[in-house]
């Protein structure tokens, strides 16, 4: 059995959509979000955790981290807009068992600094023709690891910040939970 941890920091969009495929969808099944890890107190997705019966943890400090997840007996970890660097000391706990997921087509539009809207932005001034997400294992380069999905699309003449978000949202939601499911069940 998979025990999952997700680490996120913002709204929380992303991890209740994982939190519902693996704990409600997938009922029974070989995987589970048993813990939400995040770095701001004041962050919706603790709330969103707690409204979904999964406990929170919420600490910046990799010492304090590495307890919990030990403690809770977490196998597996995947992030959900966590905008912190995964520390060294983490990767080598779980060393191919921490998946990202990324608004855009990396390498492209990769690495500190490079989240959410900022990507966007990046994507629209650079006039790109496509866009999409990409997930990917986690290494000690932020935004790096090992490339295993892709979904594109193409960017239309009229494109806005606002199309674009939406549209990777889309992709997100619909892509995240599954290939991290396709990816637990090769393990």
């Amino acid at each position: 059995m998979f025990k999952i941890a997700v680490f996120a920091s913002g709204s929380g969009t992303n991890a209740e959509n994982l939190i519902r495929h693996f704990n409600y969808e997938l009922k029974g099944q070989k995987a589970r979000v048993e813990l939400v890890v995040c770095n701001k107190p004041e962050a919706y997705v603790l709330t969103r955790a707690r409204n979904l019966n999964v406990p929170t943890a919420v600490t910046k400090d990799t010492n304090e981290i590495i307890a919990i997840l030990k403690e809770k007996e977490i196998n597996f970890i995947l992030l959900a807009g966590y905008l912190l660097k995964v520390p060294k000391e983490l990767i080598d706990l779980y060393p191919d068992r921490i998946i990202n997921i990324h608004p855009a087509l990396l390498p492209k539009y990769g690495g500190k600094g490079m989240y959410g809207e900022r990507v966007h932005k990046a994507v629209l001034e650079n006039r790109e023709k496509y866009s999409g997400i990409t997930i990917h294992l986690v290494d000690e380069e932020m935004d790096h690891g090992k490339i295993f999905f892709q979904s594109s699309f193409i960017l239309s003449d009229d494109e806005t910040l606002e199309s674009l978000e939406a549209k990777i949202h889309i992709r997100e939601q619909a892509d995240y939970p599954r290939i991290a499911e396709a990816y637990l069940n090769t393990l």
